[in-house]
């Protein structure tokens, strides 16, 4: 093993289609990477500073690891919060500049900002990849996700930004429609709020179509892409696993709730890939663990190496990584099998049932999945943040 190579880029070259994109705002990695150099030991720091440029550098974005970013609501706000003196300046700029608006409508300018700032530090990567990489990923208002034409409209917006940005489409009822009508349009689409296969079948079901349209209607889609975004530990961690499973004596260790999440994304993987879907699996919120033999692993990454996938990593998963990284050997093991008692267990619990069987959940059931409700309440608190800080500014001018 070459310890001077970063767990990161060992595990992207698993599989020469695999990609590692950042997840959280670009406008906050340098502040993290110094972060990170801050805290590590002083016969570390010279390495580690030379790995962490090479995931990313600003001066020549096209040479990195990292293939693509995604962001949400909270990370937006994350990234205002990092520079106030700058987007304080800019926010009292552009509320003097538009006098009149609605709290909302500068809300939606200044998000918009912070998207097309991100998406031009990827726009390198784009280029050099003929569009193939340097995608930026911009989430729609989760508070309006059973609004379609309203999404719809505010997707078109966002992807008027820069050609690299990707539109983030909660797979709720009205989402999957969102899908069909963005892919029609040869508007990337990066579909989350996703945690089972019966809305991930539904996303990549609904790109199929949308393709279809795009052809009747001669739309070059030579520079369209769709990814399916399945939040692996928000599926996991939710109480509801627990409750279920206690009120059927079924005792489940961490081990267990893991490899139930890994089932249900390589079935998922398995199933596009069999079907020639379009669409692309990306594994997201994934947790460090467990301790095996006295070594800390990293299951959610490690079960997954050597596929045709896309990995986003916020620093919650880039730092245990870099941490344990040279105890990790990464091999092809997409394709591995669940242990049969977890798969036992699972067909005995309605929630791992309806994330587990393609037809779980119909899709009108999409929009209350506990999972679901969660986090679009989790994403809404991160718009409301921003609304929160629009408010103040306007009330200081």
């Amino acid at each position: 093993m070459d310890k001077h190579m970063s767990p990161v880029e060992r595990l992207a070259k698993t599989h020469p289609d695999l990609e590692i994109w950042w997840d959280s705002s670009p406008l906050v990695y340098a502040q993290w990477t110094q972060k990170m150099l801050d805290a590590a030991a002083p016969d570390r720091r010279d390495i580690l500073e030379e790995q962490l440029a090479r995931l990313y550098s600003a001066d020549d974005p096209g040479a990195g690891v990292f293939r693509g970013c995604t962001t949400n609501p909270p990370l937006s706000l994350q990234a205002l919060q990092s520079d106030p003196k700058f987007w304080n300046a800019w926010v009292d700029d552009l509320i003097r500049a538009k006098p009149g608006l609605k709290q909302q409508e500068y809300t939606w300018l200044t998000y918009k900002e912070v998207v097309k700032r991100g998406a031009e530090l990827y726009l390198p990567i784009y280029k050099a990849s003929q569009g193939r990489f340097g995608w930026l990923s911009g989430q729609l208002d989760p508070r309006l996700f059973t609004e379609t034409a309203q999404m719809i409209h505010d997707a078109e917006e966002l992807s008027a930004l820069s050609p690299n940005v990707m539109i983030k489409v909660p797979a709720s009822l009205q989402g999957i429609e969102v899908v069909k009508v963005l892919t029609s349009k040869a508007i990337s689409t990066n579909t989350t709020v996703c945690f089972t296969l019966p809305q991930i079948m539904a996303s990549a079901n609904a790109a199929m179509e949308g393709i279809k349209i795009a052809e009747k209607n001669k739309v070059d889609l030579r520079r369209w892409r769709a990814v399916i975004t399945m939040m692996i530990g928000r599926l996991t961690e939710h109480p509801i696993l627990d409750t279920q499973a206690e009120r059927r004596n079924i005792k489940l260790s961490w081990q267990d709730k893991h490899w139930f999440g890994l089932a249900v994304f390589k079935r998922a993987y398995r199933l596009l890939t069999e079907g020639g879907y379009a669409s692309k699996m990306l594994a997201c919120s994934m947790r460090h663990g467990p301790l095996v033999a006295g070594k800390m692993r990293f299951w959610d990454v490690e079960k997954l190496a050597g596929g045709d996938i896309v990995y986003t990593c916020p620093p919650y998963v880039l730092e245990p990584l870099f941490e344990i990284g040279d105890e990790l050997e990464f091999r092809s093991e997409i394709e591995t099998d669940v242990p049969e008692q977890v798969l036992d267990k699972m067909s005995k619990i309605p929630y791992c049932i309806q994330a587990y069987d393609p037809n779980g959940l119909e899709l009108e059931q999409f929009n209350d999945h506990p999972s679901t409700i969660s986090t679009v309440e989790n994403f809404s608190k991160g718009f409301a943040g921003v609304d929160e800080y629009i408010a103040k500014r306007m009330a200081q001018l």
